[in-house]
């Protein structure tokens, strides 16, 4: 099992169809999320995620089997439970709550 490991990189595009095919293009990365506001890439053993400015904020994810301890965790329409803070720096990052499965496995 594991405390904590780097689940996703979230980065602004201005539209998450054309990003989603970019990415898929020239990356070959493989769509494991999508919605209008936000999609979630797979890329070798990394994940990115594309988001809109106006929906949510560029950030780093964590996933940590302790994640409400940075905050109260708000439930997604992914499915995953997670909590956005700030650092002290202006940088938000997002801790994640793995699905009981995944820390099985």
């Amino acid at each position: 099992m594991f405390e904590m490991k780097l689940h996703h990189v979230a980065l602004c595009v201005p539209e998450i169809a054309p990003a989603v095919e970019w990415y898929s293009d020239r990356l070959k990365a493989s769509v494991s999320y999508q919605d209008q506001s936000w999609a979630l890439l797979d890329i070798e053993n990394t994940s990115i995620a594309l988001v809109l400015p106006s929906q949510h904020p560029p950030h780093l994810a964590f996933e940590s089997l302790e994640a409400e301890k940075y905050g109260e965790l708000t439930s997604h329409r992914d499915g995953t439970e997670s909590v956005y803070i700030r650092d002290p720096f202006g940088n938000t990052v997002e801790f994640i709550k793995p699905a009981l499965e995944e820390t099985i496995l």
